[in-house]
């Protein structure tokens, strides 16, 4: 594994940690009563005004041209994930932060159906395919156990005195509502992943590509708002905790996660990066548990277990294509070095004797 490969694994394993924080401070913030378009609108402008200058730094010149064609790509990338952050939200707000990591583990799963369709990966009858399909139907699988089967409470922890709104604790999970909310999320995630390695494909600059998918989405969350939200309590950072949960949303769910993951879709393509979504079931249920009072039940176990299980099936047949392919390659190139020696004899000719 070269040094690019090592940072992309250390880069997706970051950004899950990044991922499972912002559930959290999201579920914190939306249950204190702010909406979920103020937070997406407040957290995408400051992700905006932090990416702006990091672009004119680091993409100083020659700038790859833009066309409207790659601005109307950059669109609709933003409402892909403006799509997915509402659903997302949404559906942590009806259920909990841990049902929504273990749900984000479908998207592997609904990568691969979409990078198959758009001829991204292949699909033949070998194991290797085999396994990465199988995969996809356990994981699909297992979310449906997440979702509609809830069963007894295996950890279930009091929030601490000191959390600054206990509002949210408060709310009834309507979990089944909530799990199909976080599946369209994983859809929407699943084809913003598709998209965006399309994207990279025509203009490879990461930063500007991240910077206009928060400058879209600030300004798609913006419209919305200004249509949903009449109420001036709707736009308050108070409490506090609505202030830190942009904050952290604002610089490590978007610029640092997003960054990290855009990089490593580049490096890598878009089934590498989804299949990195159950390393965040540990942590989520650890933090969830401890900071937000969340119950972790007997279905999220066994569904998520279902769900890993089909992940790494997954990814074992994409690790088995991969060195496939790289068989191929080294066979490839030593032929090639073979036949090179006799090519140039045969185009030079035999050397002839000196002359005196």
């Amino acid at each position: 594994m070269g040094m690019k490969g090592a940072a992309a694994y250390a880069g997706m394993v970051m950004a899950e940690f990044a991922q499972v924080g912002l559930m959290i401070a999201s579920k914190a913030a939306i249950s204190s009563g702010m909406p979920n378009l103020v937070f997406i609108l407040y957290s995408n402008t400051l992700a905006s005004l932090i990416l702006l200058p990091s672009c004119l730094l680091f993409h100083r010149s020659p700038r790859p041209q833009l066309t409207f064609s790659l601005l109307s790509g950059f669109f609709l990338l933003a409402l892909l994930g403006f799509f997915a952050q509402i659903f997302g939200y949404a559906g942590i707000q009806y259920s909990s932060a841990t049902l929504g990591t273990a749900m984000l583990n479908l998207v592997p799963g609904f990568t691969f159906i979409l990078a198959i369709i758009f001829r991204m990966e292949r699909l033949d009858w070998r194991g290797s395919s085999m396994a990465k399909s199988m995969g996809t139907v356990v994981s699909i699988a297992g979310a449906f156990i997440v979702t509609f089967y809830k069963g007894s409470p295996i950890l279930m922890t009091p929030s601490p005195s000191n959390f600054p709104d206990q509002l949210f604790l408060s709310q009834q999970s309507n979990w089944v509502f909530g799990g199909l909310l976080l599946a369209a999320d994983c859809v929407m995630s699943s084809a913003w992943l598709i998209l965006q390695a399309s994207i990279l494909k025509k203009y490879p600059a990461e930063l500007i590509i991240n910077f206009y998918y928060c400058f879209f989405v600030a300004i798609q969350s913006a419209a919305a708002s200004l249509i949903m939200e009449r109420g001036p309590g709707a736009w308050s950072l108070k409490p506090s905790t609505r202030f830190i949960a942009v904050m952290y949303s604002g610089v490590f769910g978007y610029v640092f996660q997003v960054g990290a993951i855009t990089w490593c879709v580049h490096q890598k393509g878009p089934v590498f990066v989804a299949m990195f979504k159950p390393v965040g079931i540990v942590v989520a249920v650890a933090m969830g548990v401890i900071f937000l009072g969340d119950t972790f039940y007997m279905g999220s176990l066994i569904g998520a277990t279902v769900i890993v299980i089909g992940f790494y099936s997954v990814m074992w047949g994409k690790a088995k294509e991969e060195k496939i392919d790289e068989d191929i390659g080294m066979r490839s190139l030593e032929s090639t070095s073979q036949k090179a020696p006799l090519l140039q004899n045969y185009i030079e000719g035999p050397s002839l004797p000196k002359q005196n």
